[in-house]
């Protein structure tokens, strides 16, 4: 007879604190035992409830402890640059993470209820299915947001290997079938030696296909090396949009675009929204003193501007400008596609929320559905701005056009909103994943951090220092190749979901 639980405090405290060491297993502490022991945890606990409220109960404890730690920066975005009370502050970076603790509570609760008796059946089925459906779930509704989704914490170790053929959705069930066979491993109660040996085999399967894996080349190099160099102006949020904050911002990244080299960057790279107006509304004279190189020197440039076109239709675009367009033939232009909620767009009902903080331009229009890469220094760059890179079906609809198809990735953030917060590492973490799924290079230019060049297999090959002014000066390799996430995207993981959770469900009706 299986051992059951009664929910209490400390119960629901435990998974808290479960959920508290989850958080921690990401960026910066890159730990991704961490994450699977926190996990084998909780799905122990969770499989002694009694009923599906119960088990829900102690995801949302986890959650809470999860996301209370993680994101508990966009309190630092509302109150300190948003200038909402601290109050309210508090209680929506609360209401938030509550919010998304409803995700795991959702994952606990399926579980369940799929597999009311089985604790095998629960813990290598029902448990590592349900958990992944669930964090692709937060990821997908209400536009998304999947920030710390737990296969990020995998951008380490052996199960990276998995990440060009499933994506980080993919990795978020393999880590979760090897908690919950962690869990089954040490509490063997009722399961048969055959389960348990198959367990282990399975097991070992997964960790040293990932390590394999790890070692193939989805994509191989094309064109020469680029020489780049990444600005990053560290200009102050609480600045940017004040009287003055135009001229701040201009002569902080016009003196890094003189810092001197060596040798003659190919392309020179801005942050998302360098400066703080559309750009036409730029005084006479200041896209003169930005395109200088690119006319004086022949380097191509990307910068982040917002477009207003038509008037009051704002866009959070970048701007990609060749040698040959310095003076008078069109830009390329890349606009986002998707946007922050409550920072770049108003959700319907929301607009009392939205007034209570001052955000600068709040309310954007998206870009469209598929944008090709820019052509610039003879490579093809797909671009994507900020909490785009979290989505990794989306970066891949660079690869629409297969003949267009990108041979490296650029990202342009402002994370000045969270000052030297978690979220630094977190976003550097979040784009060696999309260098993984896509193999190919990912640039980051911030204004803050974490401005770096990640290399196709995920590894950091340059970063410039958080939160100061400096130029990264680097030379990156174009790629060509497509890896199995690209060209299928998250579906065959979805379909493998759907038969896992509707096996789950035929055994438990003949249970």
């Amino acid at each position: 007879m299986r051992a059951v639980i009664r929910l209490s405090p400390p119960l629901v405290l435990a998974a808290l604190v479960l959920g508290a060491a989850h958080a921690l297993s990401f960026a910066p502490a890159n730990l991704p035992w961490l994450q699977l022991i926190a996990l084998a945890a909780l799905f122990s606990l969770a499989q002694r409830a009694y009923t599906p409220r119960q088990a829900a109960w102690l995801g949302f404890g986890f959650g809470l402890g999860w996301f209370g730690v993680g994101v508990s920066w966009v309190y630092v975005s509302m109150h300190t640059y948003g200038q909402m009370p601290a109050v309210l502050a508090s209680a929506a970076t609360l209401a938030f993470c509550a919010f998304l603790a409803l995700y795991p509570a959702l994952a606990l609760g399926v579980a369940q209820w799929l597999s009311p008796a089985s604790r095998a059946r629960r813990l290598l089925l029902a448990l590592p299915a349900s958990w992944a459906a669930s964090e692709w779930l937060r990821g997908v509704l209400f536009t998304g947001f999947p920030w710390l989704a737990s296969g990020y914490a995998h951008a380490d170790g052996p199960l990276a290997g998995y990440a060009p053929l499933a994506g980080v959705y993919g990795l978020a069930w393999i880590a979760a079938f090897i908690a919950g066979a962690a869990a089954l491993l040490v509490d063997r109660r009722g399961v048969t030696s055959r389960v348990l040996g198959g367990t282990v085999v399975v097991v070992a399967a997964l960790l040293l296909g990932g390590q394999a894996l790890k070692t193939k080349a989805w994509s191989a190099p094309v064109g020469k090396p680029l020489s780049v160099r990444l600005v990053q102006g560290n200009v102050p949020q609480n600045i940017k949009f004040e009287d003055g904050g135009l001229e701040r911002s201009l002569a902080a990244y016009a003196s890094l675009l003189r810092a001197p080299r060596g040798q003659p960057a190919d392309l020179v790279v801005l942050p998302e929204s360098v400066l703080p107006l559309p750009i036409e509304r730029l005084p006479d004279g200041i896209l003169q003193t930005l395109f200088a190189p690119t006319r004086d020197r022949g380097i191509a440039l990307v910068f982040g501007i917002f477009i207003e076109q038509p008037e009051r239709h704002f866009y959070n675009s970048a701007v990609g400008v060749s040698p040959r367009e310095a003076s008078d033939a069109p830009l390329q232009r890349y606009s986002k596609r998707h946007l922050v909620p409550f920072g770049e767009f108003i959700p319907p009902g929301f607009r009392w929320f939205v007034d209570l903080m001052r955000m600068p331009i709040g309310d954007q229009q998206r870009g469209a559905r598929y944008q090709g890469p820019m052509d610039l220094a003879g490579q093809r760059i797909a671009l994507n701005i900020c909490y785009e890179d979290l989505f990794g079906a989306e970066i891949v609809r660079a690869w629409d056009v297969p003949e267009r198809a990108p041979t490296m990735l650029l990202n342009l953030s402002n994370l000045a909103w969270f000052n030297d917060s978690l979220a630094l590492p977190q976003h550097l973490q979040i784009a060696r994943l999309r260098a993984i799924e896509t193999a190919r290079p990912m640039l980051r230019a911030t204004n803050t951090g974490a401005t770096a060049v990640i290399d196709p297999s995920g590894r950091v090959i340059a970063q410039a220092p958080f939160n100061s002014a400096a130029t990264l000066d680097v030379d990156v390799q174009g790629y060509e190749g497509t890896t199995p996430y690209v060209r299928f995207g998250d579906t065959p993981l979805l379909v493998w979901l759907a038969l896992l959770l509707a096996a789950g469900a035929i055994l438990r009706r003949r249970a």
